[in-house]
C-alpha cells in the first residue's frame, strides 16, 4: 500500500484552477520527485498536501486514511513535515531555536534531544553555529536549517520545495547527498518538488512532469533520464 496517494485531486485559487485532477503514489522507502517549469502545480501539490490550500475534490490518501480535509497541524503529528520553498527560516531566533521550533508539538523530550543531536550529525556546520541568528547564516546554511527544522518533526514523509534553488553548484550536490542520506540511513519517504530535474531524476526512484496543472507524465527516474521530451524540455539536452 502507497504511503501517500492523490487521487484526481483539484485545486483552485479562488475562480483560477491550479490543479486540474492529478494523481501520484509514492510508496513507503522511495524518494518521488515532481519535475516542471514555474506555474506547472508543484509547490501548490504540496500545499495541497498539507492541507494550506484546500482541495475542491479528489482525495489526499496517508497510509490508506482520508486526510483531505484534516488540519494542518495534524497532519503534522501524523508523520507529514514540509521543507517549504524559500527555505522561510525564523531569521532572529538562533539555530537550535529553530529547530525547537520543528518539535513545536512533540512532547518526548529525550527524543527531541536525540533528534537535535541526529540532525547535528548530518550537518556538523550547524552544531558549529548552534547558537548564531539564522538570518546571518549563508544561503546554503539556511536550507541546511529549513531540512533540518523539517526533521525535528521526526517525520515518515518529508516534502522538500526546491532545495536547490539560488545555491552554488557545490552547496546544491551536498544537498542532494544528504537528502538521500536522509531517505537511507533515517528510512524517510521523500517527496521532491525539483526544477533541477538532472538532479532530481538522479537520485529519485520514480518521477512526475507536471504542466499546467496536470500529470504530463510518470514513469521511473530512470526511464525519465533517457525519455527524449523530457530531456529536451527539462535536462537541457
Amino acid at each position: 500500500m502507497a504511503l501517500l496517494e492523490l487521487k484526481d485531486v483539484h485545486t483552485f485559487y479562488g475562480n483560477i484552477q491550479a490543479l486540474k485532477g492529478i494523481s501520484i503514489s509514492v510508496d513507503e522507502g522511495e524518494i518521488v520527485t515532481l519535475i516542471g517549469a514555474n506555474g506547472a502545480g508543484k509547490t501548490t501539490t504540496l500545499m495541497s498536501i498539507c492541507a494550506i490550500t484546500p482541495l475542491r475534490s479528489g482525495q489526499i490518501l496517508l497510509n490508506g486514511k482520508e486526510i483531505s480535509r484534516v488540519s494542518p497541524n495534524k497532519i503534522v503529528k501524523m508523520g507529514v513535515s514540509q521543507v517549504p520553498e524559500g527555505r522561510r527560516i525564523f531569521p532572529q531566533l538562533s539555530v537550535s531555536e529553530n529547530l525547537d521550533m520543528g518539535a513545536f508539538l512533540r512532547t518526548d523530550k529525550e527524543g527531541i534531544k536525540r533528534n537535535m543531536e541526529e540532525v547535528f550529525a548530518i550537518f556538523p556546520r550547524l552544531a558549529e553555529r548552534r547558537n548564531q541568528l539564522g538570518g546571518t547564516l549563508s544561503g546554503g546554511e539556511q536550507q541546511m536549517l529549513a531540512i533540518s527544522r523539517a526533521l525535528m518533526a521526526n517525520p515518515h514523509l518529508l516534502l522538500l520545495d526546491e532545495p536547490s534553488l539560488g545555491l552554488a553548484p557545490l552547496v546544491v550536490q551536498n544537498i542532494f547527498e544528504v537528502i538521500q542520506k536522509i531517505n537511507k540511513e533515517r528510512k524517510t519517504t521523500i517527496l521532491l518538488v525539483e526544477q533541477n530535474a538532472n538532479m532530481a531524476l538522479k537520485i529519485a526512484n520514480k518521477g512526475y512532469v507536471m504542466q499546467n496543472g496536470i500529470i504530463k507524465s510518470a514513469d521511473t527516474a530512470a526511464h525519465l533520464l533517457e525519455n527524449e521530451e523530457v530531456r529536451k524540455a527539462y535536462l537541457g539536452l
